[in-house]
């Protein structure tokens, strides 16, 4: 599990250049760098239950980002918290 308060970057991962898949972390966030919010538990990987696949339970967290790479006409106390399964975040650099 990671602890609230990590920093953490999304995957540069583009698996739908590979073939037919769900994918529920959004492309703009991928290779980002974020903070783990909190842990909002374990469940069953849905980009395997959409192709009826076996799918291994894994943790789901709350990942914040700084708003204005992605916004720049954002304001404090604008914030992105973007739910993001953990098999997406790697340690930051």
């Amino acid at each position: 599990m990671i602890a609230p308060g990590t920093q953490v970057r999304v995957k540069l991962n583009w698996p739908e250049t590979r073939g037919p898949c769900h994918i529920r972390t959004p492309h703009y966030v991928r290779g980002e760098t974020g903070v783990v919010e909190r842990h909002l538990g374990d469940f069953p990987n849905p980009e395997d239950l959409a192709f009826a696949r076996p799918a291994a339970v894994v943790s789901l967290y709350h990942v914040r980002f700084d708003p204005k790479p992605f916004w720049p006409e954002g304001v404090a106390p604008d914030e992105l918290v973007i739910e993001i399964f953990e098999h997406w975040l790697e340690a930051a650099p």
